[in-house]
């Protein structure tokens, strides 16, 4: 880093921030994300999509389970329950094993992952140009917590004078393990209930069911299963709005493989999802693949998909090469075989017999690609020119993904102008969602659309009257554009339909 650009980077760190407090704001104010339960003061790290927040989260999780299910002609889907069987979670690991180290500050009573906050001292040191020791300090942390050395976190945090950012101070408690499982009873009577668990991921709820529909669906390997859904997971330490939460919603598809094939089809995986968060509009320089070097304990290869958020570049997709960890151990477990028998695959001419599948999973948070998307369609920008030069705020949306496709305004509230247009609202309210609106003056209605996303306003004034045309306004150019009524549905269609995105991924 030059010195110039070092002196630049509190600024541009600054602004970024600011522009990340405008966003949440904007998904307020806008319709988009509400804080859960905000009567009540709200409940930490749990939110509620709006109106159009929900509109375009449900538009992600269309495309998203299209791309995986309509153009795979070998991935099915399922939707498994939330709840499940305990020993599933004995199986998967989680009971034992699903755990953060944390760590409390006694002067803030801040809680803390006290990973976390080593790393992110790591990176201070880094931006101060002493990336040889934030490099080691990172290795000796996960040398720490591979071995389960809870002490030697704290030694490390002491050692390296690591302070609480809220008090300032070093008065730290000891590092102790904190399991992100929430846990619930089940059963009439309280003494006959039972410890059951709100899933912690939807990934168990496939392998569980996995020869349920290898056997039902006639699948052959390779093919893969997908399954959208929520999941809950106790966070030490939720932020970054809807970023971290407990309760957030994943979209997953595991696919199994022949053992020795996996890495192939792991590198395959990661090019065809790299791609496909392209086509929706992310551009491939706030894109990058982040190999993980400490894995989990069930994978032999790992990378996550960052994006550049206003706060850095962060996960929104894990892909990940599983093993057969997950099905040997529900084998195990459950003394139910998990066996496929391929008899298709020969080795020195004799069948191959029976195998436990390994696994590529991709995981995608729906509610990190949703931010994702949101910070990017972000726009600010000056347009005009001298006295009549002012500010203009919109959302850049793919048209397949805007909330809401077209809006409808009449002119005036007058002479046969609302009726009219009201007569091509309900012509093309079955094929799109779409808004009417004769409130405000025509400007005002245009800057609303574009504060939502809506990439086409229809005005219908007096010339509609005579001959059947409409202005067309286009929300990233401000250009119009007269078209025959006519028309409309073919026009719309084209620019809003998921094939414009499917193209894009051959």
């Amino acid at each position: 880093m030059t010195t110039q650009e070092n002196s630049q980077k509190p600024k541009e760190a600054n602004n970024s921030e600011n522009t990340f407090k405008k966003i949440i704001s904007h998904a307020k104010e806008y319709g988009f994300v509400f804080p859960s339960s905000e009567i009540y003061d709200g409940l930490q790290a749990v939110y509620d999509y709006g109106q159009y927040g929900v509109e375009l989260k449900n538009n992600l999780k269309n495309l998203w389970w299209k791309s995986m299910t309509q153009l795979n002609d070998n991935v099915v889907g399922v939707d498994a329950a939330i709840f499940m069987n305990p020993l599933t979670w004995k199986a998967s690991g989680h009971v034992d094993g699903f755990n953060d180290p944390m760590i409390d500050n006694k002067d803030s009573k801040k809680r803390y992952r006290a990973d976390t906050l080593i790393e992110d001292y790591a990176a201070q040191l880094a931006e101060k140009g002493d990336s040889e020791k934030a490099a080691a300090i990172v290795k000796k942390m996960n040398q720490l917590l591979e071995a389960n050395d809870l002490k030697g976190v704290y030694n490390l945090i002491v050692e390296e004078k690591i302070k609480c950012p809220l008090s300032g101070t070093s008065n730290w408690t000891d590092v102790r393990q904190f399991n992100l499982m929430f846990s619930t009873q089940v059963g009439s009577v309280a003494e006959d209930s039972n410890t059951i668990y709100l899933r912690p991921e939807t990934a168990q709820g496939i392998f569980v069911n996995f020869l349920n529909v290898q056997k039902t669906g006639r699948m052959k390997i390779p093919f893969g299963i997908a399954q959208i859904g929520k999941a809950f997971r106790n966070e030490i330490v939720a932020k970054q709005f809807i970023f971290r939460m407990r309760e957030f919603e994943q979209m997953e598809m595991q696919f199994f493989v022949r053992p020795g094939e996996e890495m192939k089809w792991y590198e395959q995986w990661k090019e065809t999802r790299l791609k496909w968060h392209q086509s929706i509009g992310l551009p491939a320089e706030k894109l990058q693949f982040h190999k993980h070097e400490k894995l989990a304990h069930y994978a032999n290869a790992a990378v996550d998909i960052e994006f550049a958020f206003p706060f850095g570049f962060k996960e929104i997709e894990g892909i990940h090469s599983r093993t057969d960890f997950d099905l040997s151990n529900h084998q195990e477990l459950s003394k139910k075989k998990m066996q496929y028998f391929d008899n298709e695959l020969n080795e020195n001419g004799k069948p191959y017999g029976n195998y436990v599948p390994y696994v590529v999973e991709t995981s995608v948070g729906a509610d990190r690609l949703f931010l994702a998307v949101l910070c990017h369609a972000y726009t600010e920008e000056t347009v005009g020119e001298g006295e009549n030069q002012k500010e203009r705020i919109y959302l850049k949306l793919h048209p397949a993904l805007a909330p809401v496709k077209a809006a409808i305004f009449p002119l005036v509230r007058k002479d046969g102008l609302p009726e009219k247009a009201q007569a091509i609202f309900n012509s093309l309210k079955y094929d799109f969602n779409i808004i009417y609106e004769e409130r405000d003056a025509i400007g005002k209605r245009y800057t609303r659309q574009d504060l939502i996303g809506t990439p086409f306003c229809i005005a219908v004034d007096y010339e509609s009257l005579e001959n059947d045309t409409v202005t067309i306004r286009y929300r990233d150019t401000m250009t119009q554009e007269r078209v025959k009524i006519a028309d409309l549905r073919s026009k719309i269609e084209n620019e809003v339909s998921l094939k414009r995105i499917f193209e894009k991924l051959g």
